[in-house]
């Protein structure tokens, strides 16, 4: 009997924000020894997919002399004021350059909590499932980390730049699996959230 072949899976993690209301690049922020940006990229790694495309905008020279890229594909989004869809779009353009995949997970680098068993949990489900969406739960909300078959490629590349992979969760909800995620909410957009998840320190 044919053994049923692994589909392709591909990362974007979302890294070209300017963190305005930081006032610093939260890419760089340090947790657990190890910067965001840099932490997020290694749970890529370390996770079942096959590819991992990051893609960067404002602050990119920085980030770049601080960031380990090896085994990954940069992409630049050179419009990232747009908003976060158009950096999505430029890294799923970019994964089905490189190849033809079945399915990608959208990361944030903000998002510290986030680990290769979660990636691969959601991997795991999709393919244990007929649904063609694996959204993480945490609070009242559906959100990112989040996979998507290549079902829903085009509803997220005809999304507007300011709306976010949630605006395509929500629509086909019919078609969502879940994963409960609490730690999920935990993300970097001020000095606040910062010094909230440094006090969490493992």
């Amino acid at each position: 009997m044919n053994k049923v072949q692994k589909p392709s899976t591909g990362i974007v993690i979302l890294a070209a924000g300017n963190s305005s209301r930081l006032g610093i690049a939260k890419q760089l922020l340090e947790f657990n020894g190890i910067n965001l940006l840099q932490n997020a990229i290694n749970v890529g790694k370390e996770s079942s997919a096959d590819h991992v495309v990051i893609v960067l905008g404002a602050k990119m020279d920085e980030i770049k002399s601080q960031i380990d890229f090896s085994s990954i594909y940069v992409s630049v989004n050179e419009y990232w004021e747009n908003g976060m869809a158009s950096s999505m779009q430029v890294g799923l353009k970019k994964l089905n350059e490189i190849a033809k995949l079945d399915q990608v997970i959208i990361m944030l680098c903000d998002q510290p909590f986030v680990n290769s068993k979660l990636i691969d949990s959601m991997i795991n489900l999709q393919s244990h499932s007929e649904k063609n969406i694996i959204a993480c739960k945490y609070g009242d909300t559906l959100g990112v980390p989040a996979l998507f078959t290549k079902k829903h490629f085009d509803n997220l590349l005809k999304l507007s730049s300011t709306e976010g992979a949630k605006k395509v969760i929500y629509k086909y909800q019919d078609d969502c699996g879940i994963i409960n995620f609490e730690q999920g909410s935990i993300d970097i957009d001020t000095i606040e959230d910062y010094r909230k998840l440094i006090s969490k320190k493992t």
